[in-house]
């Protein structure tokens, strides 16, 4: 779920990919497939988007550590569903807002 998490944090922001990869220094298709999750991220690259985005790498990945918890505890399984619902909210804000967006730009 790291992957969804960093594709908001830069929609978030108002960045393209191709943007947003050269702030962190690397390629566009580099980060492209970060954000299907066909890659993985090291620690140096979410070092990279903590200082680029000015965010503590663990609040980056606070959503995937909960969301990625198992077993039978009640309490990661609450933390896990917490988790999802947080980051389809910010997945719905972040379409609502291109929408809005994309209708403000088109007006006269």
């Amino acid at each position: 779920m790291i992957n969804k998490a960093l594709r908001l944090l830069r929609s978030f922001h108002g960045l393209k990919q191709k943007d947003a990869a050269q702030m962190l220094g690397i390629s566009a298709s580099h980060l492209s497939e970060i954000e299907k999750g066909t890659k993985s991220v090291s620690f140096d690259l979410l070092q990279r988007y903590s200082d680029v985005f000015e965010i503590p790498v663990s609040s980056i990945t606070m959503f995937a550590e909960i969301s990625e918890a198992s077993g039978e505890n009640k309490s990661a399984k609450l933390k896990a569903l917490i988790s999802d619902k947080a980051l389809r909210l910010l997945d719905w804000l972040d379409t609502v807002s291109s929408v809005h967006e994309k209708a403000h730009s088109s007006k006269p």
